[in-house]
């Protein structure tokens, strides 16, 4: 993994699974394991998407490359439940339970102003109940494994933002109100800042990787115009992944689903290191293109198509879809394989053992 970090060709593709946008379902989780004959549970780590912890027997048997830290979820922090199968995280957001998810119903923000804003007790970064144990966990794992050390936290200040204003709300602010987006942003920001400066303080000499992201891209392209983000949000990320940067050597890894190639640059201007998902399967995403234009500031990381290839493919379709990213993403090193995004309830356990089957034959470097 360290080679492919830093550019160079190891012996073999780095497989991830396990993180809180490379994680795998619970139902999908059941399954795999079922499939498998292996004993074991389904410890679900984060509640709205209902990914688990991946047993350790499974992470060994697809020789998975990563392991994550989970953060605590102490009763301060860890929301509460409502009737009606409704979940109301710290922040104030209410998700409703579907066959599969929770899925968001009410966004406390919805109908503030801007002076409100300012009158909000926003949650508290610094609450040490969030990181009991963190530290010393991380720690350990750096010293007692050879597997690279990844804090299953992600960092977002635009897309944060919108789950407390509204989708539809917060993208009127950024084209008539801006300041009142800019003001709930800014509060984000701080909050994101006081976490990660909190986690770095602790894990800062021992994490490989840092989690970070805001979705900007839909299937069809940008969710914004590439002016908009530059004016209003790249901005501040870059003053979060900046404060980042200064507290470890970690690699900076962002997340956006969609299509994203016109903000590629911007992302490498303001410390981007590792782009996931790569949704192949949406607009501009070319991976061979991407490769071309990005591969020498750009650590690839995703790649396999869960819209159709996992959930609907066969095996032998699955196999020919990790050969194709393979081919294009791989060569001088730079790339680590997984689903693009979480492997959902639909994938079918043997299409998950055969991407990392083929990914551990056919992604030999030598």
């Amino acid at each position: 993994m360290a080679k492919a970090l830093n550019h160079q060709e190891p012996d073999r593709i780095p497989l991830d699974l396990g993180g809180v946008v490379t994680g795998i379902t619970k139902i999908a989780h059941q399954r795999l394991r079922h499939y498998l004959g292996m004993d074991g549970e389904e410890k679900v780590i984060d509640k709205i998407q209902q990914l688990v912890r991946p047993e350790e027997s499974i992470l060994n048997f697809l020789q998975i490359d990563t392991r994550y830290v989970y953060m605590p979820a102490p009763k301060e922090t860890g929301g509460r439940n409502l009737p009606g199968d409704i979940w109301e995280d710290e922040w104030g957001v209410k998700r409703k339970e579907t066959e599969y998810y929770y899925e968001m119903i009410e966004n406390p923000l919805n109908k503030a102003s801007l002076e409100d804003l300012n009158k909000i007790n926003y949650p508290d970064p610094h609450l040490p109940s969030r990181f009991e144990g963190l530290g010393e966990e991380v720690k350990r794992m750096y010293e007692e494994t050879d597997y690279p050390v990844i804090v299953n936290v992600i960092g977002s200040v635009f897309e944060f933002s919108w789950y407390l204003r509204g989708y539809e709300n917060f993208m009127t602010d950024l084209l008539i109100n801006p300041g009142q987006a800019c003001a709930l942003m800014d509060r984000m920001l701080e909050f994101q800042m006081g976490l990660f400066e909190e986690i770095l303080n602790r894990t800062g000499d021992y994490v490989a990787v840092v989690l970070c992201g805001d979705d900007i891209g839909t299937q069809k392209g940008p969710t914004i115009s590439p002016d908009i983000y530059r004016k209003y949000i790249k901005p501040r990320q870059k003053k979060l992944y900046d404060m980042i940067k200064k507290k470890t050597k970690a690699k900076l890894f962002y997340h956006s689903c969609g299509g994203i190639y016109p903000f590629i640059s911007d992302l490498i201007e303001i410390g981007v290191d590792i782009l996931n998902p790569i949704q192949v399967s949406a607009e501009g995403m070319n991976t061979e293109r991407l490769k071309k234009e990005f591969g020498k500031e750009l650590i690839f990381w995703g790649g396999i198509d869960t819209q159709y290839i996992l959930p609907y493919g066969s095996p032998k379709e699955v196999k020919d879809e990790v050969r194709h990213r393979i081919e294009d993403l791989a060569p001088g090193g730079g790339y680590v394989l997984n689903s693009v995004h979480n492997i959902q309830p639909d994938v079918p356990p043997e299409n998950v053992v055969a991407m990392f089957d083929v990914a551990r034959k056919y992604g030999c470097y030598r």
